[in-house]
């Protein structure tokens, strides 16, 4: 376990914001949780769990409390036969590599098990991926989530918890949602993938790849490198761009208000999705810049800090976006990172 003081949340961070953290644990074993949340205890300071950083926002003020930063690691399959696998992976390892741990596995008649492969290139930690049930081109990690093991600061002890216990919804869990904020610390998380693989139509992008090049054969190998070429061509690396990846949630609307925004020409999807992106772009903002913040061209949905050095930057770009959008057409476009500081 390492301990650090002072330590800028904009290094931290994907988006490069935020000032000062005023301790930075790195959980390296299970068996530090305990002595970390003991010394945020005695010290009567309150703790944040961080992973990857990719999809958290830094504040100006800093955070006068305990980073708690992921180092956990390993991946390892707990039961298989042919037809279906368990795979464990320590909460602080990339979500990618799981993905990539699972098609390469030989499942007794070729390589590969299905369910996390449209994860592909996702930039967060295991970890992450329930607590905010991410999801990409038609696959969320609720499909396939079996358990979690957590650490609960509030009972002081690890508990196992099973998928159906933690209220899985879009961009929500138990993790981010009232008394489960701060409450548990992921140690791991198991998913349960099968042979079958993905069979079409696909979500709108991916099929359109497929479409173009003739493909025939959705093997999870197949489905994992169009993704990661169509996610490639789009979105921005963050070890390259300072961003925190997709930056607004998709817009929901009720079944009754579906006729008119398609009369309007809006696409809906899913019964009621409005993709955000869609929105940012046909509000004429793609490329455009407000404070140091640019919308990206290829992916409207993304903000790429490009010179903005405040989080009031971040702030004052976010409310533009939103403003146009509305202007435009009457929605409310929200934030999906989470915030840090004050």
């Amino acid at each position: 376990m390492k301990i650090r003081e002072n330590v800028p949340i904009s290094t931290l961070t994907t988006m490069r914001l935020g000032g000062a953290a005023r301790y930075v644990i790195e959980i390296e074993e299970d068996k530090d949780l305990a002595e970390a949340y003991k010394f945020a205890e005695d010290k009567k300071l309150p703790t944040y769990i961080l992973g990857g950083g990719s999809n958290v926002i830094g504040r100006d003020g800093g955070f006068d409390g305990v980073i708690f930063v992921n180092k956990l690691h390993g991946i390892y399959v707990i039961d298989s036969d042919p037809e279906r696998i368990r795979l464990c992976a320590k909460s602080g390892d990339l979500l990618d590599d799981l993905v990539e741990y699972s098609v390469k596995l030989w499942n007794g008649e070729s390589y590969g098990y299905s369910g996390i492969e449209a994860l592909s290139k996702i930039p967060g930690t295991v970890g992450a991926a329930p607590v905010q049930n991410v999801g990409a081109y038609g696959q969320e990690i609720k499909q396939t989530l079996h358990s979690v093991c957590v650490y609960d600061c509030k009972d002081n002890c690890f508990k196992h918890m099973m998928a159906d216990e933690l209220d899985l919804g879009y961009r929500h869990s138990i993790f981010n949602t009232g008394d489960g904020v701060g409450r548990y610390f992921i140690t791991s998380v198991t998913v349960e993938l099968h042979k079958n693989w993905l069979k079409p139509p696909f979500y709108t992008s991916l099929q359109a790849y497929f479409d173009e090049r003739g493909t025939k054969e959705f093997t999870p190998q197949v489905v994992r490198d169009a993704v990661a070429e169509i996610r490639a061509s789009k979105l921005p690396d963050p070890a390259e761009f300072a961003s925190a990846g997709s930056f607004f949630k998709n817009v929901y609307i009720k079944e009754e208000e579906i006729p008119a925004a398609e009369a309007k020409g809006i696409p809906v999807w899913d019964g009621g999705k409005i993709p955000s992106g869609w929105l940012i772009e046909h509000a004429g903002l793609n490329g455009k810049e407000f404070f140091g913040m640019r919308v990206s061209d290829k992916a409207a949905l993304v903000l790429i800090n490009e010179s903005a050095k405040s989080y009031a930057d971040l702030a004052k770009a976010r409310q533009a976006v939103i403003d146009a959008v509305y202007e435009k057409f009457g929605y409310k476009l929200e934030q999906e990172p989470m915030e840090l500081g004050k």
